[in-house]
């Protein structure tokens, strides 16, 4: 049985959350919790958190089942983008430059591991 958590609106662009979330997808939940742990990139905390929520999302499906020893997997993680704001930087001459801040939504989907017959 599957659970899934999101995280809307992360102030962070999809490109450079979509360098995370390949690095997780299909990779055992503790060995994922360990390497966003101790990643560098600023976007590996919120990750990090929204995993341990996908974690704590299976177990609460499953009453009486911990997540140690079920060999859970991040089965799907998907960045989407969300809400750009869009200001004004100044620039040479009296003109201005477009700064778009943008920002995403990530998707975890963390399942047992199936092992095939």
């Amino acid at each position: 049985m599957e659970a899934v958590a999101k995280l809307r609106n992360y102030p962070t662009s999809p490109r450079r959350m979509r360098l995370l979330a390949d690095e997780i997808r299909g990779v055992e939940v503790e060995k994922a919790l360990a390497l966003l742990e101790h990643h560098p990139q600023h976007s590996a905390t919120p990750l990090y958190k929204l995993l341990k929520s996908a974690i704590n999302n299976w177990e609460q499906k499953n009453e009486g089942k911990s997540a140690a020893d079920a060999a859970l997997v991040v089965k799907t993680i998907f960045v989407d983008g969300a809400r750009t704001l869009k200001r004004m930087l100044p620039a040479p001459q009296g003109r201005a430059y477009r700064l778009r801040k943008r920002s995403n939504h990530v998707t975890i989907i963390v399942d047992t591991k199936t092992v095939k017959a």
